[in-house]
């Protein structure tokens, strides 16, 4: 199947690249092009994509673009694209409902495996970049006592501590010997008990949690 996909970047020559690099091997189709945050939301809103790859730094600002359109849900999924490795950009993106943080030095054959499973809503974060929200989220006061971890079963800890390390939920399946499908439904209960926007805040909570223990 064909990914819609909307691209909103305001450097050109990179931004053409992006297109040729999605749309060469016919697993793309670009139904929109943005140069700003508010063409973007727009765009988003008329051609309703399956994912919004956004620039974090384009006029307009890419995390008001993905605030927008993750409130109005008039893209399946929302990806950033950017050379900023700042946690709190990073921590924001994800909070506010962005699937995958993907720095611009990637290559387009992983640029293409990222985004094709951003938009069946597999999260990525690169290795540097997890590491660096963990710090920063842990600098976070927490106000709770007890930890809603407490309330996941043995088997959605395993599937959790294999989400944490990568896994994506074909692979988690492989590993189980579970049904894909089965180990979606986990994700789901477990990202409601952890009360997680997505699959890249729960694997940053799991690190957080368990990290004086191996993941």
């Amino acid at each position: 199947m064909t990914i819609r996909i909307l691209i909103a970047d305001d450097h050109p020559i990179f931004r053409d690249g992006v297109i040729q690099s999605l749309e060469e091997t016919g697993e793309f189709r670009v139904v929109g092009i943005a140069t700003n945050a508010s063409e973007a939301i727009e765009l988003s809103a008329q051609k309703r994509p399956d994912l919004a790859l956004l620039d974090l730094s384009m006029p307009g600002g890419g995390l008001t673009a993905v605030k927008e359109i993750g409130a109005a849900r008039t893209a399946r999924h929302v990806a950033m694209l950017t050379v900023s490795e700042d946690d709190e950009n990073v921590a924001e993106a994800l909070r506010l409902g962005a699937t995958a943080y993907i720095l611009k030095g990637v290559s387009a054959s992983e640029l293409r495996r990222i985004l094709k499973g951003a938009a069946e809503g597999e999260a990525h974060v690169s290795p540097s970049l997890a590491a660096k929200v963990l710090t920063f989220m842990s600098k976070e006061p927490t106000k709770k006592d007890a930890s809603p971890f407490d309330d996941l079963t043995k088997r959605e800890e395993d599937i959790l501590r294999l989400v944490a390390k990568g896994q994506s939920n074909k692979e988690v399946a492989l590993e189980l010997d579970l049904q894909e499908k089965t180990v979606k439904h986990y994700m789901t209960t477990i990202m409601s008990k952890l009360h997680a926007r997505n699959r890249v805040e729960a694997a940053l909570m799991a690190h957080n949690e368990w990290r004086d223990t191996k993941v």
